[in-house]
C-alpha cells in the first residue's frame, strides 16, 4: 500500500476561512468575509487562553535580578506565570542552585509586616495590568549572591496577521478545533446560518474537549497529606 510518507499537513488562513465558511453553509466571497473571519479567529485564540492551561503555549524565560529591585515587568506576550524559581550563581557547574518561589496573593503580600526586608527572594505576587504583568519579589533581593529569575510562562498566541498565506500559531492537532470554533463564530454573524448554530456549537465543544484532553500533562500525580507532587 502506497502512502505519502509525509507529516506536514497544515492549513493557511485562506484554507481555514474557506473550510469554516463551508461548514457554516456559506461561501467566502468578499474581502470583508475574510477580514471578519480573521477578527473572529483572533478572538477565538484569546478565548482558548481564558479556558485554561494550554501546554503548547508554555515557554521558559529568565530575568537578571538587581539588588534592591523587587518589581519586574514582563513583555506583553506573557499572560501568566506557571512556575518560578531563583537561580543562584547561574552557569557555575559546581555552585548553581535553584530554589522554588511560592506564589502568594496580593492580600497575603499586603499582610507582610516588613515589605522592605532584604534577603534571597522566597515569594512573589503577580500584578496584572492591562498592558503587561509584573512580578513582585519578597524579600527584596539582596547582594549576597548573584540571582537570576527563571520562570515558565503562558505565552499569548500570535495574531493571525493579514496575508492569506499565513499559518496560525497553533499545533496541527488543534486545527479541527480551530476550524470548528471559527465556523461556529461565523454562524453567529450570518443570519442565513442561524439554524446551524446549535450543531456547530456542539461540534466545537466536542473538538475542544478532544484537543484539551490530548494536551493535558500526562505525568503521574500522587496525592499526599498537605499537598501533592508529580513525577
Amino acid at each position: 500500500m502506497a502512502t505519502s510518507g509525509t507529516y506536514t499537513f497544515n492549513l493557511d488562513l485562506g484554507d481555514i476561512v474557506e473550510e469554516s465558511f463551508e461548514r457554516a453553509g456559506l461561501e467566502a466571497k468578499s474581502g470583508y468575509d475574510y477580514r471578519t473571519a480573521r477578527r473572529s479567529l483572533d478572538l477565538l485564540f484569546l478565548e482558548w487562553q481564558n479556558r485554561g492551561l494550554n501546554l503548547w503555549t508554555i515557554q521558559e524565560g529568565t530575568q537578571a535580578i538587581t539588588s534592591g529591585t523587587a518589581r519586574y515587568t514582563f513583555d506583553g506576550d506573557v499572560l501568566d506565570i506557571v512556575e518560578a524559581f531563583i537561580r543562584t550563581d547561574a552557569g557555575d557547574t559546581s555552585k548553581q542552585t535553584d530554589q522554588m518561589l511560592t506564589r502568594i496573593s496580593v492580600s497575603q503580600f499586603a499582610h507582610l509586616t516588613n515589605k522592605l526586608s532584604s534577603s534571597k527572594p522566597l515569594q512573589y505576587w503577580l500584578e496584572k495590568d492591562p498592558a503587561a504583568i509584573s512580578m513582585n519579589l519578597w524579600p527584596v533581593p539582596d547582594s549576597t549572591a548573584t540571582y537570576t529569575l527563571v520562570y515558565y510562562y503562558l505565552q499569548r498566541v500570535e495574531d493571525t496577521g493579514s496575508p492569506a498565506t499565513n499559518n496560525v500559531d497553533i499545533p496541527a492537532r488543534y486545527l479541527p478545533c480551530m476550524v470548528a470554533g471559527l465556523a461556529y463564530q461565523i454562524s453567529l454573524k450570518k443570519p442565513e446560518s442561524a439554524d446551524r448554530i446549535p450543531m456547530l456549537k456542539q461540534v466545537y465543544e466536542e473538538q475542544w474537549s478532544l484537543a484539551a484532553d490530548a494536551d493535558r500533562d500526562k505525568s503521574s500525580l500522587f496525592f499526599t497529606p498537605g499537598g501533592y507532587r508529580t513525577v
